[in-house]
């Protein structure tokens, strides 16, 4: 075989080998719907569990760089921590392996009918289930058949003396080992496609174990490339998570050669226990590998997160990663808990609002581009709550409810929406300051120093401050439906209407003087108003708590005799 047949039978071998491996990740994907994402969202609450989804779900795409890279995007969303993120990142190493043991397998003869099989569940049926399967096996077979071409390509490179020589050299040299693998793994993008070279080299007595270890280690800190490019122009959570990423990948590596002599010891002895071909005798140090890592630095995935947020400093937004705590199970099975659920990620909404306001508060007193940009993003995440609660709410509704329950079901779905109005109404409030600051700045550039600003005086801050109460007074008496904190909300709210009109007349009467400008009066009586309807929806989440508000509901009787209310969000 000459060099340019070795040359082209290597290169069509990978480039099927990587189609096969990528479509039959594809297929995989497809049949496994859309609950990836919801694997890697929802079953991270601990770091062990965060390792098993990471293991799952490159498992199923058959691609621990396309985990990671979604794991950075969920992360840079909001929808997942730093620590959860470390530990996905771990359970992706371990995912990996499974390809590697898929190609020890070893059953490149049967590659061809493989294929055909694949290609008859494509072509012969519109099920989207069962092309799907069609596109697994078909990919299956592709990565087999593109292995085996790669072999055959190989298999001269063992007689090749300058091959047998550079060989020997990495050896030598486990530096020069880690890098090549990882240079390789940066090219193909792939740390299987490397693991699979690797394989195919080794089971043609290409290379020895003490060459092929090295580069087998260096595949994880090729595949760390894809996440920092990733991470580029991502939120700071998302660069820490790339860095975390190759930080782990490193250290793993460090701590495989630091204990060189006794892995491979122990490589030997299970080679010979299990009568293991040179393929799966690969696929077991990549596992190996993997899993000594993941074992020595997941009790450290605290400390490692620490460690890359004094690296890259910054503050992080956590309330963007904030997701309801909404078991859907518990709707058939208890809808009376599942609504304490609900009241529970109310008061949480609750809390985001007065933040909301309070931030939006702090730009009116300084003016502050971060308070600003803090506002939008917690109203984002706002509406983003109150839609999953709205969504919760509506599945309880189907259920029967007890007579006691059905008012408190229609209140949390009244309240919630008081919420997000409040949110609403504060960011409009936040607007029309920077459209007056933004004017004001204009009149200055423009040469006119005698423009008073109209919207800074004691009555309007008085107003604000009035407010502030209410929405804060009005959710602790829904929390802790204590009747006197309502009551007091009920009446300072005398106050802010009375303060209200105080402002208005104020007002008018200096613009009746020549005091301001009338171009002012929208944005002025605009910021007046959106404060007195925060306050209004604050007085009706006050009465709820006191409970004079009734809700909309239809009566049922039981077989039992028993009274139940059947309440539809639709109906209040």
């Amino acid at each position: 075989m000459d060099a340019q047949q070795i040359i082209f039978q290597f290169i069509g071998g990978i480039g099927i080998f990587l189609f096969g491996l990528k479509y039959m990740g594809d297929g995989l994907q497809k049949a496994a719907g859309d609950n990836l994402r919801s694997i890697l969202n929802t079953f991270t609450s601990t770091p062990l569990r965060a390792v098993l989804a990471g293991a799952i779900v490159t498992a199923l795409i058959q691609s621990s760089t396309g985990t990671t890279v979604l794991t950075v995007g969920l992360v840079s969303a909001g929808f997942m921590s730093l620590t959860q993120a470390i530990g996905v990142i771990m359970g992706a190493n371990v995912g990996t392996t499974i390809t590697a043991f898929i190609i020890g397998l070893n059953i490149s003869d049967y590659a061809l009918p493989i294929i055909g099989a694949g290609a008859l569940f494509l072509f012969f049926f519109k099920n989207q289930l069962i092309t799907s399967i069609g596109q697994i096996i078909f990919g299956f077979g592709a990565l087999f058949y593109g292995l085996d071409l790669m072999g055959s390509g190989l298999e001269p490179l063992q007689n090749l003396q300058a091959f047998s020589d550079l060989m020997l050299w990495l050896s030598n040299n486990s530096f020069l080992g880690i890098l090549t693998g990882s240079v390789m793994t940066l090219i193909l993008q792939s740390s299987s496609a490397t693991t699979g070279i690797l394989q195919q080299l080794f089971s043609q007595d290409a290379m020895t174990i003490e060459a092929a270890l090295p580069i087998l280690f260096g595949t994880n800190i090729g595949t760390t490339f894809t996440s920092i490019l990733a991470a580029v122009g991502a939120s700071l959570a998302a660069k820490r998570t790339a860095l975390a990423h190759v930080i782990f990948n490193v250290f793993g590596t460090i701590f495989a050669m630091l204990l060189f002599a006794p892995f491979t010891m122990v490589l030997n002895t299970l080679t010979n226990a299990f009568s293991l071909n040179p393929e799966l005798q690969i696929a077991f140090a990549h596992g190996l590998f993997n899993l000594l890592s993941v074992g020595i630095l997941i009790w450290f995935t605290p400390q490692l997160a620490r460690v890359v947020s004094k690296i890259i400093p910054g503050e992080e937004d956590t309330f963007e990663m904030y997701e309801p705590n909404l078991d859907y199970s518990l709707v058939q099975r208890s809808p009376v808990i599942a609504l304490d659920q609900t009241k529970h990620e109310i008061i949480q909404l609750g809390q985001f609002v007065l933040e909301e306001y309070n931030t939006m508060f702090d730009y009116y007193l300084k003016q502050n581009k971060k308070s600003y940009d803090h506002v939008l993003k917690i109203e984002d995440v706002v509406d983003r709550i109150d839609i999953q609660i709205t969504e919760y709410l509506m599945y309880i509704s189907g259920e029967s409810l007890p007579a006691r329950n059905s008012n408190e079901h229609a209140q949390m779905g009244e309240i919630g929406k008081y919420l997000e109005r409040i949110g609403d109404h504060t960011e409009n409030i936040l607007k029309n300051i920077e459209e007056v600051n933004a004017a004001e700045k204009l009149q200055k550039k423009n040469g006119n120093n005698e423009r008073k600003n109209m919207l800074y005086n004691e009555n309007l801050l008085e107003l604000f401050n009035l407010v502030k109460q209410n929405v804060q007074e009005a959710m602790q008496a829904y929390e802790t439906e204590s009747h006197s904190i309502a009551g007091k909300v009920i009446k300072r709210e005398k106050d802010v209407n009375n303060l209200e009109e105080s402002i208005r007349s104020t007002y008018i009467s200096n613009l009746n003087k020549g005091i301001g400008k009338p171009s002012d009066g929208i944005l002025f009586v605009d910021i007046v108003s959106n404060l007195e309807r925060i306050s209004d929806h604050s007085v009706k989440i006050a009465k709820h708590s006191l409970g004079i508000r009734q809700p909309f509901s239809k009566r049922i009787i039981n077989k039992k005799g028993e009274e139940f209310v059947k309440v539809y969000l639709n109906d209040l």
